[in-house]
């Protein structure tokens, strides 16, 4: 499947790419790769006047992901947070430069290492399985609320959250990463509603380390919570703050690449392909993942004076690396907007890079591998079934509504099922 940006992406002057109205209205593919092509590192303003250089070329953005030396983490890695700083700077995992971050990733990423999430897979498809069967009544099946349940099923799972509180916990960790936006039906302005839900995350989980606390189990809190740093233990502070981070990373992504995949490829012969090669499940999902890129960008401060992509950036100054641009760069990527199952080697940057490569890497892969084969095993004949709604975000390129239809898939003719997916 191949697409292509072809509109004039400058039309009515300079695209403001702070602006979450352009990810849901505009094309922000034709505006990197017009940025990639002419001024690849360039400076640019929010609607609020902060300043901050965009970054879109593979290399580039590379750089400043793995230089933390020159590029630092700690005053925030979002455009929310440009001129305010972030609060949560040095204590959660996110924010903190190495060599803390180490200290505070290592023991989490062995927690979320392949093996002990395959471990839990059989739980993982039995949550994907029920959220899927109501695409079989031949209904409207609204592909983005479905999606929208399935990373809290695992990310409630591993940290053992009670699950009558996946619900309302999946609707504030999209407020975080999208407060503006209408359909969310939150009231208030986006500082407000972006307030509301840190203050309901933060409450919630204060009180659930302290039940945590005592009454330990095997769960991800319950590891943070044995976790020292300096030779004591982590601070509540240290422990919310690092609950909040993998709540919200899990839910606000993992479920749009699915989302942002067939939104493009639903009725083309690469998804046909696709669901019809079991064999090619590793390797699409990869391609689903670079296709899809559902974080937008990143945001680094420089420590000191340094040159890149020819301008001078100076210390303290704000630098935004797009990983969809990246993921599109014909330096990298033969042919990158072409849809290709078959793609290898596939680099792309959607976990980051460096010392903040994603953390989840791991549980994402193993969802989305579960995911789109019990999708491609059930059903076929995807087909849109009304107009779909883009997410109001700078941060996430994502879906609030996708109204699909499918076919139930005769046993007969179901290619293998996650269930015997081998590598």
């Amino acid at each position: 499947m191949t697409s292509s940006p072809v509109r004039c992406p400058f039309q009515g002057g300079v695209p403001n790419l702070a602006d979450p109205g352009l990810f849901r209205d505009g094309d922000p593919h034709a505006i990197w790769r017009h940025q990639r092509q002419t001024e690849p590192v360039s400076r640019q303003y929010t609607a609020e006047g902060l300043g901050f250089w965009s970054v879109s070329r593979y290399a580039d953005v590379d750089l400043v992901l793995r230089d933390h030396e020159v590029f630092t983490s700690e005053q925030g890695t979002m455009l929310l947070l440009l001129g305010r700083g972030d609060p949560a700077g040095g204590r959660q995992m996110t924010v903190t430069d190495p060599p803390r971050h180490g200290e505070l990733r290592d023991p989490v990423q062995r927690a979320l290492r392949a093996k002990p999430i395959e471990a839990r897979s059989e739980q993982m498809r039995e949550a994907i399985v029920e959220l899927l069967a109501p695409l079989a009544d031949g209904g409207t099946y609204d592909l983005a609320a479905y999606m929208a349940r399935v990373p809290m099923a695992v990310i409630g799972s591993i940290m053992a959250l009670p699950r009558a509180d996946w619900p309302r916990l999946a609707e504030l960790s999209l407020a975080t990463v999208a407060p503006a936006d209408p359909a969310l039906g939150w009231e208030g302005d986006a500082e407000s509603v972006l307030n509301d839900a840190h203050r309901e995350l933060f409450a919630y989980f204060v009180e659930l380390v302290g039940h945590r606390h005592n009454h330990p189990g095997d769960d991800l809190v319950s590891l943070l919570l044995g976790m020292t740093r300096d030779g004591r233990p982590l601070t509540m502070g240290e422990i919310v703050s690092n609950c909040y981070g993998l709540l919200v990373g899990a839910n606000a992504t993992t479920g749009q690449v699915v989302l942002n995949t067939l939104a493009d490829t639903m009725g083309t012969a690469a998804l046909a392909e696709w669901a019809e090669s079991p064999g090619l499940l590793f390797s699409g999902v990869e391609e689903a993942l670079r296709w899809a890129t559902p974080t937008l960008h990143f945001m680094r401060h420089a420590r000191t004076d340094v040159k890149l992509g020819g301008r001078l950036i100076r210390a303290g100054d704000a630098v935004v690396v797009w990983l969809g641009s990246a993921n599109r760069d014909e330096d990298v990527f033969t042919d990158p907007y072409t849809f290709d199952v078959r793609r290898r080697p596939n680099r792309h940057l959607t976990f980051g890079s460096g010392p903040h490569y994603c953390v989840g890497h791991s549980v994402a892969r193993v969802a989305l591998r579960l995911l789109f084969a019990e999708l491609f095993t059930r059903y076929h004949d995807f087909a849109p079934a009304g107009p779909a709604v883009r997410l109001y975000s700078n941060i996430i390129s994502g879906w609030t509504r996708m109204p699909i239809t499918a076919r139930v898939r005769p046993p007969a003719h179901r290619p293998l099922s996650s269930e015997s997916q081998g590598r």
